[in-house]
């Protein structure tokens, strides 16, 4: 992650004196610490503050921000920024104009930033203890990393580089300049034409948030649908909602190439109806990322690499240097700040103690932030055909829900997956304004074993959101009642008549 060289304001000022303070003095390294913690994101802080506060001797090191994606360029300022946007839109409809100053929603998210970083910052995890070290880390032994001529021998480490956004090598994007989802909280003022480059989680979040505060957003995506990844009934509920916004969207569609003009950028499409271009003032790339690997000395510490270009890593997060872990981003595949922080716990567990913890048996939800929101814990329909799952699907729509209604949503559902001949819940779907707080109520009926029946038997609170699960519960206490059922009932209560 790069390093800012020119705050913008205060906030700027403070954020950056947290995570990253000028005047900072690297400690004198210990003969030798229980942990070494490459990277200072969401799962190299949790693995440096749980590692100290069990009495282990603990150094971090960070090349850029601490505090990584998740507080720089990510979670926070992004959530910030949807947030700003969402109330821009219903004062808006409420006036029936624009009510969006993006300048206002960016310095407000520049403060919470700032604010949120003492959590991250170095004199915070320096008082718990740990020895922070700012600076390049390359592993130069198989048990010691050097660091701004330092050397720092530990009994184990782990690596919690993360991961940076993936850019294309479309012909003329670097010339014409783009953005990235690092980059684009860099701006004050707002583009007037903006190009997303990508219909996954991030492009669709930040493509309703721009135009939401008067941007002219086009969306291109190579998928005949957003959301690839989700099933396509997910995929067009939030295609509905983005065009009600009023972003275009090029699905189906190759970014072929791009041309600087005097007024910004022409995007050369290659869609399903043939060739068009798109103008735009600012192209921001959402193109998925990639693991930070480069430059660690990895040879060194006999650390191998997959086929991917990813850390060839154990279910219990251990590379091949078994006195080495990796945790959160840098681990590829599902990359979620909730994530890193689980990787975390079971680095510590493993590593400082025998532990036998995997991370294939987290369960772990995701929730994309667009309005509404998509949330999902398990499987989709999709993957467990693909997994050779059989499976029933209980659908609920929020249109049914009374808190939905009095609240104006108009469309959204809840669908639970469960196991053919049992109620065991092996996945689960919800669209919907809080999706991702309702989410967490199957995650923990996955991880505590209750089935979808147990579900039915909640007394859910009137009128909340959370309803929908109860009602998904009653369809499928419904559907047990089959024929012979329904018959012996039949003459049960004939019989309790007499």
């Amino acid at each position: 992650m790069r390093v800012p060289t020119s705050p913008v304001d205060a906030h700027d000022r403070l954020w950056l004196e947290r995570v990253r303070p000028p005047d900072w003095v690297n400690p004198a390294p210990a003969k030798r610490y229980n942990l070494v913690v490459v990277g200072g994101g969401t799962a190299g802080l949790v693995c440096a503050a749980g590692a100290a506060g069990l009495g282990a001797r603990v150094a971090l090191v960070e090349r850029g921000l601490l505090g990584g994606d998740c507080l720089n360029t990510g979670c926070v300022p992004s959530k910030s920024l949807l947030a700003s946007a969402r109330a821009a839109a219903i004062a808006g409809a409420e006036r029936g104009q624009p009510a969006a100053d993006f300048g206002a929603a960016m310095e407000r998210m520049r403060r919470i930033r700032a604010e949120i970083a003492a959590h991250d910052s170095a004199a915070r995890f320096r008082d718990l203890g740990v020895d922070v070290f700012l600076g390049e880390a390359r592993f130069v032994a198989r048990d010691a990393v050097a660091v701004e001529g330092a050397r720092l021998r530990f009994a184990r480490a782990v690596i919690a580089t993360g991961a940076r956004p993936a850019v294309p090598g479309i012909p003329g994007l670097s010339e014409a300049g783009y953005l990235t989802s690092e980059s684009v909280f860099d701006l004050t003022a707002l583009p007037r034409r903006l190009a997303v480059v990508g219909g996954g989680p991030i492009g669709c979040e930040l493509a309703q948030a721009f135009v939401r505060f008067g941007s002219r957003v086009v969306v291109v995506e190579r998928e005949e649908r957003l959301l690839p990844s989700e099933d396509p009934d997910v995929g067009e509920a939030i295609r509905s909602a983005l065009s009600a916004d009023g972003v275009e969207l090029a699905l189906g569609a190759t970014l072929a190439r791009v041309e600087r003009t005097p007024a910004g950028s022409r995007l050369v499409l290659d869609e399903p109806a043939g060739r068009r271009s798109v103008e735009a003032d600012a192209i921001l790339i959402a193109a998925g990322r990639t693991p930070n690997v480069e430059g660690l000395g990895l040879d060194a510490a006999g650390i191998d690499l997959d086929g991917h270009g990813r850390i060839r890593a154990d279910d219990r997060l251990r590379t091949t240097n078994r006195r080495v872990y990796v945790a959160g981003d840098v681990v590829g595949g599902r990359q979620f700040t909730h994530l890193a922080d689980a990787h975390a716990r079971i680095v510590v567990r493993n590593a400082l103690f025998p532990g036998r913890a995997k991370a294939s048996a987290l369960t772990v939800p995701e929730c994309t932030f667009t309005d509404p929101e998509v949330a999902r814990v398990g499987h989709t329909l999709a993957s467990a055909a693909a997994a050779g799952l059989g499976t029933r699907d209980f659908v609920q729509h929020f249109d049914a829900v009374d808190r939905a209604r009095l609240e104006g949503e108009e469309g959204g559902f809840a669908r639970v997956l469960i196991e053919e001949g049992s109620d065991a819940i092996v996945g689960a779907t919800i669209v919907g304004r809080h999706a991702g707080e309702l989410i967490a109520l199957v995650a923990l009926a996955i991880e505590s074993g209750a089935g979808l029946g147990d579900l039915a038997s909640i007394v859910w609170p009137y009128p909340t959101r959370a309803q929908v699960l109860g009602a998904v519960a009653d369809q499928y206490q419904r559907s047990r009642l089959t024929p012979r059922n329904r018959r012996y009932l039949a003459r049960w209560m004939a019989w309790r008549r007499r």
